[in-house]
This record gives C-alpha cells, structure tokens and sequence, in this order.
C-alpha cells in the first residue's frame, strides 16, 4: 500500500481556501464579534492531547467562566484541523506544536500559541514480533509520522540522525539503503491498522494509539518520547492574533478553563480516561482501558525490564506518560524553532533559515493569559505553585540512547 501525504495532495485547494478564509474570516475575532458573543467554537483529533479542552467542556469549566462552548467537533487529520481553523470554524484548538510556527512564519497567517496543551504523551511503536529493538534498527524500515510540522518528526530525527541512518522521504516502494529510514505522512487513525495490515515497520504518533496498538495488536512501545526529551510539548492551545487583542477577557476565561482542565486531569487521572473514552462522554472513540493506560499506564517495571526494547531508559527523570503543565517555556520554544530548521520535511523550509529565534518566539507565543491563569487557578490545586520565587525558566533535558 502506497501512502500518501494527505498535506501534499491538498496543497493547492489546501492553500485557496486558506486565502479565502483570510480574506474572509481569519482576522476577525469571532463572527459576532459586534455583539460581542461569548461562544467558543472548539475543533480537535482524537487523541489525549485534547484532554484539557474536552475535560473543560464535559465539566463545565468553560461554562463557569460565563462561555458558550458548543460540543467540540472532532476531525480526524491535521491537515483537516489546520485548514477548519483558518477558515474560521474554529475559535480555540489544539495543534502541533510545529504547525502555528509553519503558519505563522511561512504562510503568514496571524494565530498565537497561548500555552502547553500538555507534556509528553507520545511513543514509537513497533510490531510485537519486529525485529526493531532501538533506534539503531530503523535503518531500511517505513516509519509514519503524524505530520511533517510536529514534535514527532523532530524526536525521531534527532534520534535517527544520532545512531548514524539517514531519514529520507520516498515513495514506499523506492529501495532504501541499510543506513536509510523512510518517513511518510499518516492520520493518527490510520496507524495501528497500517502497523496491523504490515504496511509500516511502525510509527511514532500521540496517544491513545500507543495503548491501543499495545492491547489489541500486542504491539510495542520502542521508546516513549518523553524519555527522550523530558517533559516535551506536543500540542500547544491555539488562536487567532486578532481575538487576543480585541477580546482578551474573552481569551483569559478560556485560558483559566483550560488550565483549571489541566490541574483536574493531573489529579482525577482514571477518572479522566472514563470521560473521555467511549464508555464516558465519547469525546474519542476508543475504550476506557485503552485511555486508562495512557493516563496512569507508565510502568517503570514493565517498561525497564526484560526483553528489548526498553520503552523507559530515564525512571529517574519521573515523568509521566502524558503529563499536563501550561506554561510555554521559552527555552523548548527555542528549541524547536532551531531544529525546524535541521528536520527534513516536504516543501520549502527556506524561512526557516534566517529566523531570528528570539523575535520568533516573541511574535509567535502569548503567555500573559496562561500566567494569569496559573495565579488564578491556585486554589484548585497546587500543581503550578507560582508564588514570587518561582521560576519559569528552565534547561531542556535530551538524551538519545
């Protein structure tokens, strides 16, 4: 089976709507901004990523912040995601990391990152009976990203790169050379039956399709993603420049909503995995034991003992599966602008190279409202003690091995 990047085939009706979009809807706020409408439209994949927005739905934070949040609406491609938002289906959303630096800097479309959705909750999955036991045992396999603009793309090539391979982007039939990883496009979705069907040698994607490839397809974890780069972000929460500055009240009530969603998931783990599965309020299509792996299943015995590979190499690092912290520190900010810039990736990178990393970061994250919301939020829990001394600096932790 010949997969094919979704983004690539959709470029050019991807892009005309997009302008479109712009031209139409983008730069305003909301579409009864004039009377000054307190609805919230949310769009989001299937994947624990979006637990903080849905947790804020199904348990009324929004509500209590005085927003209309209609049932967010689920999609099931980035792709998809990317083009509704520009088009202004959506308000407020998820998305990778990668992707709002892609829009913001090449395509100069005005979106802000407001915070960290969450931390880590991503893997590298293989087949049970693969051969693959770490990274240096990529070379000649088909590997599946979720997109060319994510923290997966960049992880598993900082990893490739550091056993020697060479990642390479081909038509799934091309040769490879022992020394070459293939990387294409899948949806998060379409993962664990290519992984099933053997149309891929495995795929690195965000939860729950980790845990499910694990139950049901007896699959593996090679490596979780936060053991490599500790208390990584992933998706960062979404929205348009305009709506920042002409409704920041607005902004901040959904902000303090998400962040409220952020300490409760941290603290109700079980509980949180029973909402969102299909045997709760069906915010993603898969079973409450499947979510409840990815929510409490970070087993330092299981993962760090026995047979290869070792999905945990770093128990002393104490991270979790999937973690939640709001706060878009700016040195992982910094570090994913510098290694946009070194990933290989279809279409043109060039504006990527003479980007001033710094005024970047400025241009592209608002933290004002999450640092509010952190203060705001403190007597909910004491997950985000900020108190004068804290700090919201720190150094990025990255092994390969």
């Amino acid at each position: 089976m010949s997969v094919k990047d979704p983004g690539d085939i959709q470029r050019r009706r991807f892009m005309g709507k997009a302008a479109m979009a712009l031209g139409a809807s983008f730069f305003a706020p909301l579409a009864s901004a004039e009377g000054k409408s307190e609805t919230l439209r949310i769009g989001y994949l299937p994947i624990t990523d979006a637990a903080p927005l849905l947790i804020a739905h199904s348990l009324g934070f929004f509500m209590e912040q005085g927003l209309t949040v209609p049932r967010p609406v689920m999609v099931r491609s980035w792709n998809v995601l990317t083009e509704s938002f520009i088009a202004g289906k959506f308000d407020l959303t998820h998305m990778l990391f990668p992707i709002p630096v892609w829009m913001r800097f090449k395509q100069k479309i005005p979106v802000k990152v407001l915070g960290w959705d969450h931390t880590n909750g991503s893997a590298l999955t293989v087949r049970g009976d693969s051969h693959i036991r770490g990274f240096a045992d990529l070379g000649g396999c088909q590997i599946a990203v979720p997109s060319w603009y994510s923290t997966h793309n960049l992880v598993v090539q900082l990893a490739i790169r550091a056993q020697g391979l060479v990642p390479v982007i081909r038509p799934q039939n091309a040769p490879l050379g022992p020394n070459e990883v293939n990387l294409f496009i899948l949806s998060p979705p379409e993962m664990p039956p290519a992984l099933l069907g053997r149309k891929i040698d495995g795929f690195i994607v965000a939860e729950p399709f980790n845990a499910l490839a694990e139950i049901k397809l007896k699959a593996r974890i090679m490596r979780f993603t936060g053991d490599i780069w500790k208390n990584h972000p992933c998706c960062v929460i979404v929205s348009r420049e305009s709506l920042t500055r002409t409704r920041p009240a607005l902004v901040q009530r959904a902000v303090n909503a998400v962040v409220r969603a952020q300490i409760w998931c941290e603290h109700n783990r079980e509980e949180a995995a029973h909402i969102l599965s299909r045997d709760g309020a069906g915010y993603l299509p898969v079973r409450a034991d499947v979510l409840k792996r990815v929510f409490t299943g970070y087993d330092f015995k299981a993962y760090t003992t026995g047979p290869l590979p070792r999905a945990i190499v770093h128990p002393e690092w104490k991270v979790d599966r999937i973690g939640f912290q709001p706060y878009p520190f700016a040195s992982a900010t910094r570090f994913i602008l510098e290694q946009m810039g070194k990933t290989l990736v279809e279409g043109d990178t060039g504006f990527l190279k003479n980007l001033d990393l710094e005024w970047a970061r400025g241009e592209l994250v608002d933290d004002r409202f999450v640092r509010k919301a952190m203060v705001n939020n403190q007597n909910h829990g004491d997950f985000f003690p900020l108190g004068p001394t804290a700090s919201l600096e720190r150094e990025e932790t990255i092994e390969i091995n």
